[in-house]
């Protein structure tokens, strides 16, 4: 069986158990909190040399880091991921472009404000964080805007992996009424079978 380390209140963990969730696959969970140092440990370090979650260890002891490479390994040969070719190369596209311009700010200040109550000791470095968590959900609106799925015309990875934060945006106080293309996506997402949010 495959053993997953993640945080459960981690965006970039749950992608890797909604993969798996989606493409059936059973799977061990042991909680990690990056918040309280549980990725620096030793016996940690000893999985991921890098310190984060997640990390995903197969059967025959293969560590997979870095959650878009971990929803890509079991995404393919599914209908989540494309074959090689353009409608691939789209989907990275995205993923990359979550994050870089996505996460590091849309999830940065949920973790600040929503789950470290720690508004005033950041309060130099949110204005910035937050204006580029906008600049980001810019760029998805305007896709959005005209089409129903981030990367193609069906759900990929690409929608899974920006679906992450952004339908707990408003944990970091991010308000989403002003997209209404990025509003109507996430309510797509929502209805797609076996999708659990976050939280």
């Amino acid at each position: 069986m495959l053993t997953v380390y993640g945080f459960g209140a981690s965006g970039n963990c749950w992608k890797v158990a909604q993969i798996l969730r989606s493409t059936d696959r059973p799977f061990a969970w042991i909680e990690v909190d990056s918040n309280a140092g549980g990725t620096r440990t030793d016996a940690f370090l000893a999985v991921n040399p890098n310190g984060k979650v997640p990390a995903v260890v197969l059967a025959d002891g293969e560590v997979l880091t870095e959650s878009n490479a971990i929803l890509a390994h079991f995404a393919e040969g599914t209908a989540w991921l494309p074959a090689p070719g353009l409608a691939r190369t789209r989907v990275f596209e995205w993923l990359f472009f979550e994050q870089y311009s996505h996460e590091p700010y849309i999830a940065v200040a949920r973790n600040w404000i929503g789950y470290l109550k720690a508004r005033t000791r950041y309060a130099d470095r949110l204005p910035e964080v937050m204006e580029r968590g906008y600049r980001a959900l810019a760029v998805m609106e305007r896709r959005l805007a005209g089409a129903d799925w981030l990367a193609g015309g069906a759900p990929s990875i690409a929608d899974l992996a920006l679906f992450a934060y952004t339908h707990v945006a408003h944990e970091g106080e991010f308000e989403l009424s002003a997209y209404p293309g990025i509003r109507a996506w996430l309510e797509r997402v929502r209805a797609i079978p076996g999708i659990e949010p976050l939280g």
